[in-house]
């Protein structure tokens, strides 16, 4: 196991887009699917980066709303797909203290894909190391809009006054609930866009885009990304003399 490198500061939460797997595989003359499959060890191998690293929250884009407009076969081997990583994977990330939460619209799933969704989740909600956000039938948008809904029927109800919601209650309700802000969000595969990918939760993070595709993301690739954020100074509105004189005082 390789040697954990020093920065100066590491997120707290790391989201990932992960993109390239379709153009992998093309590269190679195979088919979709295939790039699919390679994704999933970058998969492990981030989730073991990240567990290492001492991160508290990874949340990778694993399925978007809008992929059920891809081919019918590609989605239907991604299910499938979806399903096998979890019979593989789960007892080995409960065998690390890894709790893991699938985000998204679950009601599209198969029956038997939501049995094994609510039975990951159940294993392991009482881990306390790295949570594991995997984003399936995911959008921004989305998550937004159900937490308005939940609001609004609360409302409605008379269990809650319309000047009670502020920003902390309404992201009480969204799928990310009781974790930290995303700090870091890598997109891999070269593109530079969100791509409707936690909208609400981006208000404050840092942007870091590689070119490689994301079965051959690695730790290397990982550590590049966390070197690029300690470098950078985050100020939430506040002017960098304001932000050195607290680091200062710290």
């Amino acid at each position: 196991m390789s040697e954990l490198k020093s920065f100066q500061k590491l997120p707290r939460h790391v989201a990932i887009i992960m993109d390239g797997n379709n153009r992998w595989a093309k590269a190679r003359r195979l088919p979709s699917l295939a790039g699919h499959k390679a994704g999933v060890d970058a998969v492990r191998a981030t989730v073991n980066g990240c567990a290492r690293y001492g991160v508290e929250s990874l949340t990778l884009f694993a399925f978007s709303s809008e992929n059920w407009r891809r081919p019918e076969m590609e989605v239907k081997g991604l299910m499938e797909l979806f399903m096998l990583a979890l019979k593989r994977e789960v007892k080995k990330l409960h065998q690390h203290n890894i709790r893991l939460k699938v985000i998204g619209d679950k009601s599209r799933f198969s029956d038997s894909l939501q049995r094994k969704i609510a039975d990951a989740e159940q294993l392991t909600a009482g881990n306390t190391g790295l949570t594991l956000n995997v984003a399936a039938n995911y959008g921004g948008q989305w998550d937004i809009v159900q937490a308005a809904q939940e609001l609004a029927s609360k409302v409605k109800a008379g269990e809650l006054q319309v000047d009670q919601i502020d920003e902390s209650m309404f992201e009480s309700h969204m799928t990310l609930a009781g974790q930290p802000p995303a700090d870091l969000c890598i997109r891999t595969g070269g593109e530079q866009r969100i791509s409707n990918f936690l909208l609400w939760h981006f208000a404050y993070a840092e942007f870091y885009f590689t070119p490689k595709y994301w079965p051959d993301f690695d730790l290397s690739v990982l550590e590049d990304a966390f070197d690029a954020y300690s470098g950078r100074q985050r100020r939430f509105g506040k002017t960098s003399e304001q932000v050195e004189a607290e680091e200062h005082d710290a």
